[in-house]
């Protein structure tokens, strides 16, 4: 039987990976759980739980071996080895995310961009021609990209990821301000940049209050 991670404790695994990072370029060879809670603002007994999902790591009494800890939750997370990512639109915040120095510090490679807006054919963003997006069915399937980045408008889309999935992209991350619905087996992070402001100002209406 599969174990089913929480996903509580799958989306707590990058916080561990940066700060185990930031250890690793300080000169940090071992960190105990606690100290760990204390840099993340996480308790030891919820750390220790996470980790514990994927096997033992630590010793009890003296802590994490921060390099080895480090591989392996990177291990964990898939990111030991480059994947290649696609990015659909090439709009303002399209843009922006392709130049990202973060997603080549972690191994994400950006192999192809993609737009529908003829004026954008052809440009460079961050060192890929922008193709058209109608190319997506006959170029994905032979660079074996399995990640996409979709920065599309709303009524787009649908359709776009209808067309990565064909071309057998496993796993959205989706920025457009609408729920894909997609295969069981295709995973997708929506991200939508409003909601965030939203709940921010909740917060400061309650203070105003």
């Amino acid at each position: 039987m599969v174990l089913q991670i929480p996903r509580p404790t799958i989306e707590r695994l990058p916080l561990y990976l940066r700060c185990l990072i930031r250890l690793a370029s300080s000169g940090v060879e071992v960190v105990s759980s606690e100290e760990l809670g204390k840099l993340l603002a996480i308790t030891a007994v919820q750390i220790r739980k996470d980790l514990a999902y994927f096997g033992e790591f630590g010793r009890r009494g003296v802590g994490y071996d921060v390099s080895a800890l480090l591989g392996q939750v990177s291990q964990i997370l898939g990111v030991n080895r480059a994947r290649k990512l696609v990015l659909v639109g090439v709009g303002h915040l399209g843009q922006a995310l392709a130049n990202y120095d973060g997603f080549r510090e972690h191994g994400f490679n950006i192999s192809a961009v993609f737009d529908a807006d003829p004026s954008k054919i052809g440009l460079t963003i961050a060192g890929q021609r922008v193709l058209p997006v109608h190319r997506i069915a006959e170029m994905l399937p032979q660079m074996g990209v399995e990640m996409a980045i979709l920065a599309v408008p709303a009524h787009a889309a649908q359709k776009v990821a209808d067309a990565l999935v064909l071309a057998g992209i496993k796993a959205i991350w989706n920025f457009a301000p609408v729920r894909l619905i997609v295969p069981e087996n295709i995973e997708v992070r929506q991200e939508n940049m409003i909601v965030g402001l939203l709940a921010l100002s909740y917060y400061l209406a309650q203070h105003d209050r």
